[in-house]
């Protein structure tokens, strides 16, 4: 029970990057690397002497690096910023001003641009011991960063409750106004990140998703879900491909749940955030990931809890104006049980 730290790789520059292990007294083991503040591993007790690692990663610093190279990254367990999802063209207004950001998805912005939070190398700032343990990131992000406003100073903590929660805890300020939404990219998969997860069951606690044009850009209007094949508002089947942004149920702040029939494990997502991006398909055809094992599209889901994508360019959508000097705060819990 506690945490511990150990060489991960270096970067070409000579930087360290390392690896960081928290235990909760169940056994609950979470594995993080300051590169992209960036989980590896999360392997959850199921039974006596055997535990199931959920999260699709990489062995190595090397293939974490490389991955971004592709021609569509994966963001494997990273921490996307400055603005997760896509921005139209590049381009947003504040204040009067419009910025132009890097395009990195077409002719959009997306998860940050070209050097996006997820391949950063972030700060320690603190590390906690024995019961619910922490670790706690810090990247100062500088003016201009990706073309964004304001120098950002972002902090993030994880830690594992001992209730089996994975707790994420974001907050930030900035010099100067500017647009930020945070979120966390990790595949899961309850069977094992050697499975996949087609047979899973899932929930989501959404009436409307966000349509989108044929290059996922929000068109601004909301579409009801009743009836239709994105209505997860009664446990179904993982569909085998989606990339859809759902707006949550305000009343309660149970995002989503994902159920594994074979290994009867339950995640439950909560987030203060008023949006899930869900996805499955596509960016994990034949990467080769931990222990050897070749991904493909159906390897893992995410659960991206954020704002909406493109909010700044849809006045009626949720603000994602954090004003100068004033804290963005952002918190998500996966809650790990055996049925």
């Amino acid at each position: 029970m506690g945490s511990s730290a150990k060489l991960f790789g270096i970067m070409s520059d000579g930087i360290a990057i390392d690896t960081f292990e928290l235990i909760n007294k169940n056994g609950m083991c979470l594995s993080v690397i300051n590169y992209g503040a960036t989980i590896t591993s999360l392997k959850i007790p199921i039974g006596k002497n055997k535990s199931v690692d959920v999260v699709l990663g990489f062995d190595n610093l090397k293939a974490y690096l490389e991955s971004f190279n592709l021609k569509s990254a994966p963001y494997l367990g990273a921490t996307v910023g400055q603005y997760a999802g896509r921005i139209n063209n590049g381009i947003f207004e504040l204040n009067g001003k419009l910025f132009h950001l890097n395009k990195n998805n077409n002719n959009h912005s997306l998860h940050g641009g070209n050097l996006g939070f997820s391949n950063a190398v972030w700060a320690i700032k603190n590390r906690s011991h024995g019961e619910n343990p922490s670790i706690t990131l810090r990247f100062n992000c500088q003016n201009n960063y990706e073309n964004y406003p304001g120098d950002l100073t972002v902090e993030l903590t994880y830690t594992l409750s001992e209730e089996n929660e994975l707790v994420i805890e974001y907050n930030a300020t900035s010099t100067e106004d500017t647009i930020v939404n945070l979120t966390h990219h990790s595949y899961f998969n309850l069977n094992g990140h050697h499975s996949d997860v087609s047979n899973q069951e899932l929930y989501i606690n959404s009436n409307q998703i966000l349509e989108a044009t044929n290059e996922n850009i929000p068109t601004g209007n909301y579409l009801n879900l009743t009836n239709s094949t994105y209505d997860f508002s009664s446990f179904k089947e993982c569909p085998t491909q989606i990339d859809t942004t759902f707006v949550l149920n305000k009343e309660q702040e149970l995002a989503a749940c994902l159920i594994s029939p074979k290994n009867k494990l339950k995640m439950a997502v909560y987030t203060d955030q008023p949006a899930v991006h869900v996805y499955v398909g596509g960016n994990c055809e034949a990467i080769k990931g931990k222990e050897n094992v070749l991904y493909h599209s159906l390897s893992g889901i995410c659960f991206e809890t954020q704002n909406f994508p493109d909010a700044p360019n849809h006045k009626h959508f949720p603000s994602a104006v954090l004003k100068k000097n004033e804290s963005y705060k952002h918190k998500t819990i996966y809650k790990f049980e055996i049925l």
